[in-house]
């Protein structure tokens, strides 16, 4: 596999130094094994195929991802590494919709690709669930409701969830990063304040290097292989620039994997093996589509034990992830909001540990 990749890719010597340490960190937190990208000899499309033959498509289709996480780390995707990795998906008899967007890019059809980007994968295929808790019809994935005081007031009524349960952990999520209420003006759109609860639960910060990390868990823990759109998406957004925006809420911040060199290689590729595990052991689950407000009064502990969430490998503490409750874990502009609304509301201001001198109380989880 490793030696498709790197082929898949452009072969030794030619894979830009994001794409080497990308790929080989994925690779070693999924599989234990490393590599180097420079000496590895090429494995060819149908030698790939055949080493895989008795692999359901899903799992196949788990390692056209990878390469096509390699493309979507270019600023460009040249149209020789496009026809090698559709190479590798037919011989593998696996498509992913993520695949017709790269060959738009290639193409140079950039508007073209990103309208592709919409209509596919995980957005594509979503339709409104009841998990949201909003009687409002969203016409599409990503809407926002910013009038909905019912919606509103369940989500401000985890302030009286038990201390260290994961409504409470989310209550004060959003009250130190200053954080509209889904329902309220400024708000978020009711999908993506999904992700906040598996923030939470899964013990990353709210930095665009934690979202990355975050939505790399939400794909690999859904068994639908589309849910990788979501992973497309923050590459795209945060490293390569493909989209200018996403979620109803995201801009694009490019370069946030390069600025960090392998750290933060290191840390989407353990967000993906900790995601997996937690998928392979409750049944593939899709993160974004549970009622998570019943289960807001349960202890955290409780809830990462039954969605079998992993602790963190030793080297993506190293290269930097964090919590949400400690420095690090919270954007200087989150920080700065959370503190304008505690001045607006006239109550001292609470950031559970995110910034250091402003807080005042224990973070939810040591």
């Amino acid at each position: 596999m490793s030696g498709a990749f790197v082929a898949a890719l452009g072969g030794p010597g030619e894979l830009s130094d994001l794409q080497a340490v990308s790929v080989a960190a994925i690779t070693y937190s999924m599989t234990g094994f490393r590599f180097d990208a420079s000496s590895l000899p090429a494995t060819t499309p149908t030698e790939l195929a055949l080493a895989l033959s008795d692999r359901a498509a899903p799992w196949r289709t788990r390692i056209l991802h990878v390469m096509l996480i390699g493309a979507l780390l270019l600023e460009e995707i040249p149209a020789t590494l496009q026809k090698r990795i559709e190479d590798y998906a037919e011989a593998l008899g696996v498509h992913d919709d993520m695949l017709t967007v790269t060959s738009g890019l290639a193409a140079g059809s950039l508007a073209a690709a990103r309208d592709d980007f919409q209509r596919s994968g995980y957005e594509g295929d979503w339709s409104q669930s009841e998990s949201l808790q909003t009687d409002h019809q969203l016409d599409h994935a990503w809407d926002i409701v910013e009038h909905d005081p019912a919606l509103a007031g369940k989500w401000a009524a985890l302030e009286n969830c038990p201390p260290r349960s994961l409504g409470r952990g989310v209550f004060e999520f959003y009250t130190a990063r200053g954080f509209a209420y889904p329902g309220q003006p400024g708000s978020a759109p009711p999908l993506l304040a999904q992700h906040d609860w598996v923030h939470v639960l899964v013990d990353y910060g709210s930095t665009v290097e934690s979202e990355i990390e975050v939505f790399s868990f939400i794909a690999m823990a859904n068994e639908d292989p589309r849910a990788f759109s979501l992973q497309a998406m923050v590459l795209s957004l945060f490293e390569s620039g493909h989209l200018q925006s996403g979620a109803g809420l995201f801009e694009a911040d490019l370069g946030h994997l390069s600025e960090e060199g392998d750290r933060m290689a290191v840390r989407m590729g353990d967000a993906m093996r900790r995601g997996f595990l937690c998928g392979t052991n409750t049944d593939g689950r899709d993160l974004l589509d549970i009622d998570w407000f019943s289960l807001s009064h349960r202890p955290i502990e409780d809830l990462r034990r039954e969605f079998h969430i992993v602790p963190k490998h030793q080297d993506a503490w190293e290269a930097g992830s964090v919590t949400a409750w400690e420095a690090g874990g919270i954007s200087p502009f989150q920080s700065r909001t959370g503190q304008a609304e505690a001045q607006a509301a006239d109550r001292l201001y609470e950031s559970y540990g995110a910034s250091p001198g402003a807080t005042t109380s224990a973070p939810v989880d040591d």
